[in-house]
């Protein structure tokens, strides 16, 4: 067959095969992939229930969004970003937050252009940035006094780039950029004249009271900053596939055109449920969810205390260094699930050396008391 080179360095998730390996064994603890048992606003599920009783989804159009949920992501952008969005033209509906990323890259950059993004960040990310014909340009987290911080000096060396493609918090580490991060990307941005391009979908679950700065309110950021959000982590409504893209007007006439022709139209039933989580008065449950998220992630910082795991400000998981332990990521991953009963990915495709000596483990799907004896599981992968 005819060779594709922008296939070449392109590898799969990893979590498929890991799930597939683990089976239905009830025992297994499921924390390879990121999907979560606590339930969804019972309001987005109300008017999606609604909307399909109704038959007010079941249309084409508008190929960019309702617009009920269009002006509902310009309300919550407000709040979040200080922005004010225009609707109609400065707001596009996708089929989740990640189809949103291969319209925006085709819309910035140019074939073998660079993108900067983080090692490790999250796989859908890189792997998109290689199939859109740009070049992924990794910036190292550290691991600093026992949590994962960005390497502003590594990032200020940065001369040339189309885009910075970062989030905050973090996939599959958890980390979340402050004030002093955003500022040295501001100057990475103003002197190669790329966008930031924001993923936006987990920037309210931080945790221990940590403070989250919006990029948009970092001078010099707002006007060149493209937010892509969803409500699939925030609202747990992962299989509502609903998503957004924001940004300046002039950008986002070309996203427009780039994301009817990847996929046309979100699903209009989920746009009606993601409308009423978004507008939901008592706040769609997201403070409880982080609550408990944060008590699982605390679990299982508990259970490995002296083995290498990095804590997470934020998110859905968190990263165990296998390396650290004597092992590659592979063969830790294996022995997790063939000894521990645990299925867990590693981190081969999610960026470069320092991804690669990494397992992730994702907390959001097992509760506490299911987490409580990682440890002995642990204990035997490693025996």
């Amino acid at each position: 067959m005819r060779p594709n080179s922008r296939f070449a360095d392109v590898r799969t998730f990893d979590i498929d095969a890991v799930a597939a390996a683990a089976g239905a064994d009830p025992d297994v603890l499921r924390l390879e992939n990121l999907d979560t048992d606590v339930p969804p606003p019972p309001a987005a599920v109300a008017a999606t229930t609604r909307s399909l009783d109704e038959g007010t989804g079941n249309s084409w159009l508008p190929f960019t969004g309702l617009p009920v949920l269009c002006e509902a992501v310009a309300a919550d952008l407000r709040e979040r970003t200080g922005v004010g969005y225009d609707p109609l033209r400065e707001i596009v509906i996708t089929s989740g937050g990640t189809s949103a990323v291969m319209p925006v890259l085709l819309a910035t950059t140019q074939p073998g252009e660079p993108v900067v993004l983080t090692d490790p960040t999250y796989a859908g990310l890189l792997q998109r940035v290689r199939l859109s014909g740009a070049r992924p340009h990794l910036v190292p987290l550290r691991v600093e006094r026992g949590r994962w911080r960005l390497d502003r000096e590594a990032l200020e060396q940065v001369r040339s780039a189309a885009a910075l493609l970062l989030m905050s918090p973090s996939m599959p580490s958890g980390a979340v950029l402050d004030r002093d991060d955003w500022e040295a990307v501001a100057r990475v941005c103003d002197r190669t004249g790329a966008y930031l391009v924001y993923d936006a979908a987990m920037e309210r679950i931080v945790f221990d009271g940590e403070s989250h700065v919006n990029p948009c309110r970092v001078d010099g950021l707002a006007g060149r900053t493209i937010v892509i959000g969803s409500v699939s982590k925030e609202y747990r409504m992962i299989g509502w596939r609903i998503g957004w893209v924001a940004g300046p007007a002039d950008v986002m006439a070309r996203i427009r055109v780039a994301a009817v022709y990847n996929t046309t139209v979100a699903g209009g039933f989920q746009q009606r449920g993601a409308a009423a989580a978004l507008t939901d008065p008592s706040g769609a449950g997201v403070a409880e969810a982080v609550a408990e998220y944060q008590a699982r992630h605390d679990t299982v910082v508990r259970q490995l205390d002296g083995l290498p795991v990095v804590r997470a400000a934020g998110g859905w998981s968190c990263l165990v260094d296998a390396e650290a332990m004597g092992l590659d990521a592979a063969t830790l991953s294996a022995r997790l699930l063939e000894r521990g009963r645990v299925a867990a990915t590693p981190m081969t495709a999610w960026g470069g050396p320092v991804a690669r000596r990494h397992v992730r483990l994702v907390f959001s799907n097992e509760p506490v008391e299911r987490l409580s004896d990682l440890r002995a599981r642990f204990d035997a992968a490693l025996s």
